[in-house]
C-alpha cells in the first residue's frame, strides 16, 4: 500500500511533525484544521477552503468527504456555522460529530476535520 502524503506549507506543520492530508488506504485524511477570521463562520469558511485545498491536491473534493468531526471551543456558537457547512457539502453530507473542547489558541473558535474517499 502506498501513502502520499500532502503539506500545505503552513508553519506548524514542520514546527510539529505532521502534514496537512495522508492519502492511505483509499481515503484521504485530513488533519484538524482551523480558519483565519474574528468569527467562527469566517474562520468555519477559511478551514473548509483549506480543507478543500488539500483534497484537491490528493485529486478529491468536498463531495468525497464521508467523515467530518467540528471541535468548538463553544457549543453555542455551532448553529451559526450551520449555513456555511450545509453549502460545503451541499447535496454530500458526510457523518458528522460536534465536540466541544478547548484549542491550541484561545483565538480560534472552530477547527475541522475530514475523512474522504480518495480517487481511484
Amino acid at each position: 500500500m502506498s501513502i502520499k502524503r500532502i503539506s500545505s506549507g503552513g508553519e506548524f506543520e514542520a514546527k510539529i511533525g505532521y502534514c496537512r492530508a495522508v492519502v492511505a488506504g483509499g481515503f484521504v485524511h485530513v488533519a484538524g484544521t482551523v480558519g483565519q477570521g474574528e468569527g467562527v463562520v469566517e474562520q468555519a469558511r477559511s478551514a473548509l477552503a483549506t480543507i478543500l485545498a488539500a483534497l484537491e491536491k490528493a485529486g478529491a473534493s468536498l463531495a468525497d468527504v464521508v467523515r467530518v468531526t467540528y471541535y468548538l471551543s463553544d457549543r453555542h456558537e455551532f448553529e451559526p456555522c450551520w449555513p456555511v457547512l450545509r453549502e460545503a457539502f451541499g447535496t454530500n453530507p458526510p457523518a458528522a460529530t460536534m465536540i466541544e473542547c478547548g484549542l491550541i489558541d484561545p483565538k480560534y473558535r472552530i477547527e475541522i476535520e475530514v475523512t474522504a474517499l480518495a480517487p481511484h
